[in-house]
């Protein structure tokens, strides 16, 4: 086979775009790993078969890639919990459900729920812990917004307490969730028993 032959079967590079969202899907893969071990970029190069200056390319530090994470996290919870809240059910129906897809996307992406939780960003830039924490208090005033729109929508139930009280409450449930899911090694899913759970909360109409 000549040169240019050879050159004509080379593998085709890929987009810019294409190339920053196999670095970000990488990365979650190899978070996947329950021993928790520290990703470096050396290693992140050699799972995708490229320089590190390659993955520097696309990303100015290890700390942006974190941030490309997280950034597809927010994106993904709050597209769901948008289009539960934008429902015809009622609002502790949409409750559930969106404590339900939370934990739901945890089960399906267990190397960004060690993002979640921070886990994975020990020994990270500190931006990142902050950025997690402004998504997890979004999450919450969004639970917040939720039960406020149930007291309002029906006599059938009132809050105890502040509604503040019910979603921070359900908020360290949630995260608790999380964090047995990554201690259990992942065998343990955040899903079970969830039923049972809402079922304790005892938010639900009555009448």
């Amino acid at each position: 086979m000549d040169a240019a032959s050879t050159e004509n079967h080379k593998k085709p590079r890929p987009a810019k775009g294409e190339r920053r969202i196999q670095i970000l899907q990488t990365l979650a893969h190899m978070l996947e790993n329950p021993a928790g071990d520290k990703i470096t970029t050396a290693a992140l190069a050699r799972a995708l078969d490229v320089s590190e200056a390659a993955l520097y390319r696309h990303f100015a530090s290890k700390a942006q890639m974190f941030e490309g994470l997280i950034e597809f996290i927010e994106s993904s919870l709050f597209g769901l919990l948008n289009q539960i809240s934008q429902s015809d059910a009622p609002a502790l129906e949409q409750l559930k459900k969106m404590l339900h897809v939370q934990l739901a996307f945890a089960h399906k992406n267990p190397g960004m729920v060690r993002v979640l939780i921070g886990d994975a960003l020990t020994n990270e830039h500190d931006r990142l812990q902050t950025r997690v924490t402004q998504l997890i208090e979004r999450l919450t005033a969004t639970m917040k917004q939720t039960l406020r729109n149930a007291a309002l929508e029906s006599p059938a139930w009132q809050p105890a307490a502040d509604v503040g009280v019910y979603s921070d409450l359900l908020n360290a449930w949630l995260i608790g969730r999380w964090h047995g899911y990554v201690r259990s090694g992942f065998s343990r899913s955040p899903l079970d028993g969830f039923d049972d759970a809402w079922q304790i909360f005892g938010l639900r109409y009555e009448g």
